[in-house]
């Protein structure tokens, strides 16, 4: 678990907040039911008794001595006005229909601390009854210690009076803490749920928990364009997008940079948008682009660029494939091309992992200066741990707040293990702020739609086929990955 961040908090709690609204108003709901229809109204009434000096001493003023011996009899009097002597005698001298025990939980005695004043308190109701049964306690007490210490020391201070409302009439308390309690103990639960959720919520965690370095950081558009390079260049998408493009060539300087796959953990994680858009952004270069839709399943990038996506790759790898011409499609964007996902097949990873594939590659690298791939998410499905074998360069698509960090995780390992070179992550979804494109400034809940689209309809072919041509170079490309396999053999051989 990182460091807990509070803005991540914060943007994390506001998605709660309509939940946290409803629980408080379902606990003071609770609390009005319970105070205006299930509890019974109860009435108190109070007499306050002090203990005084005997009526019968000869001695007119009271002594230190009298004090003591008062405030010590406090305790045992409090014990004697509860008692089944005093109380047996009220229910008959009042004709109660109550039993002892009944009486005795409604009688309440207090004393002032450090004195000699007693407070009887009942509690009832009926207002009339609590009334009635405080004076009467108090006369039936009085008369009991004259006969049991042979002493007139009881005074009434207060008598009862008639109460005109319920004691326990406390609705705008109970409304107050179950709106408190409503509020705490659902904004805990969110807090929970927000340290132990495993969401990648920090481009930081990329590097420092994943172990990838991030190519960029892509911000949001609220337009809901799909090919925002193209419509909004100034927009802090674009820029990002042309970062990624940057980043990409200067992690090739060494290398022949052709074929890059795009990839992700999981669905809805923004892969063909940014496929997509980095196409785009290589065009806008002047070099020669091929985006090949290689998730065979779910592929969008027919209806991101309007052109006929029944006819595609998938079509292509099931017939001949001296016909590869007739697949490709010319989009409004200069110098960028579009291969379609095409029928959905019955065995996507096999037609991907035949050799058929890899020739088709190793021809359309001939042709065009970058070819991209849109690959089908890693996670449950071998497509894209197929491709990412044929590549230069492999990307990963990561939804700020919305991928998990395990499946990223995964993502890497699955990638790895099948020896794809990992140029980083890109991290999608994220919020610029106060016009900082550079800084970390970011957010939550973005994802790019697909309703909106650009392009143009099925165009001319941008490759001439000429038949003599188009077997020698589907000749020379088979003859190109047997000798691949054949120094991964050897390699293998070796390391063995």
């Amino acid at each position: 678990m990182e460091e807990i961040n509070l803005r991540d908090f914060y943007q994390f709690y506001k998605k709660f907040f309509l939940g946290i609204l409803v629980v408080c108003l379902l606990f003071v709901a609770i609390a009005l039911i319970y105070n205006i229809i299930i509890k019974t109204p109860m009435y108190s009434a109070s007499t306050t008794l002090i203990l005084v000096k005997d009526e019968n001493s000869s001695n007119e003023s009271i002594s230190q001595s009298d004090v003591m011996l008062n405030q010590k009899l406090v305790s045992s009097y409090s014990r004697i006005i509860k008692s089944r002597l005093v109380l047996e005698q009220v229910i008959q001298s009042l004709d109660l229909d109550y039993d002892f025990q009944e009486l005795y939980d409604e009688v309440t005695v207090t004393s002032v601390n450090d004195t000699e004043i007693m407070e009887v308190t009942v509690t009832d109701k009926d207002a009339d009854k609590a009334f009635t049964i405080a004076n009467e306690i108090a006369i039936v007490f009085n008369t009991e210690i004259k006969q049991i210490y042979k002493l007139s020391n009881v005074s009434i201070i207060d008598s009862a009076i008639l109460p005109e409302k319920p004691s326990n009439d406390h609705l705008f308390r109970d409304v107050v803490l179950a709106l408190f309690i409503g509020f705490v103990l659902s904004s805990g639960i969110v807090f929970v749920i927000f340290y132990f959720d495993d969401t990648l919520r920090d481009v930081d965690v990329i590097e420092k928990e994943i172990g990838l370095p991030v190519v960029a950081k892509v911000f949001k558009d609220d337009s809901g364009i799909d090919l925002i390079v193209d419509k909004k260049p100034n927009a802090n998408a674009s820029e990002s997008i042309r970062t990624l493009r940057t980043n990409l060539q200067f992690s090739s300087i060494d290398e022949d940079l052709k074929t890059i796959l795009v990839t992700s953990s999981l669905p809805s994680e923004g892969k063909s948008f940014v496929s997509a858009n980095l196409a785009i952004s290589f065009a806008q270069t002047g070099k020669r682009v091929l985006l090949m839709d290689c998730d065979l399943r779910k592929g969008r990038q027919s209806n991101i660029f309007k052109v006929n996506g029944r006819k595609g790759l998938s079509n292509l790898l099931i017939s001949d494939i001296h016909g590869y011409a007739d697949y490709i499609f010319e989009t409004k964007i200069e110098n960028l091309y579009v291969i379609p996902k095409g029928t959905l097949p019955p065995n996507p990873s096999e037609l991907l992992n035949s050799k058929k594939n890899e020739v088709l590659i190793e021809i359309l690298k001939r042709h065009f200066d970058i070819i991209i791939l849109d690959g089908a998410p890693v996670m449950g499905l071998s497509d894209s741990l197929i491709l990412g074998s044929l590549v230069d360069k492999t990307i990963i698509v990561a939804a700020i707040n919305e991928t998990p960090k395990t499946e990223l995780i995964n993502t890497k390992k699955g990638l790895e293990g099948i020896g794809a070179h990992i140029a980083g992550v890109v991290a999608n979804n994220l919020i610029a702020r106060r016009g900082h494109y550079g800084g970390y400034y970011y957010g939550y809940g973005y994802g790019y739609g697909y309703e909106e689209g650009y392009g143009a309809a099925a165009k001319k072919k941008p490759v001439k086929k000429v038949a003599s041509r188009v077997k020698d170079e589907v000749e020379e490309a088979e003859k190109i990955v047997e000798e691949k396999k054949s120094e991964e053999l050897e390699r293998t051989e070796k390391e063995l």
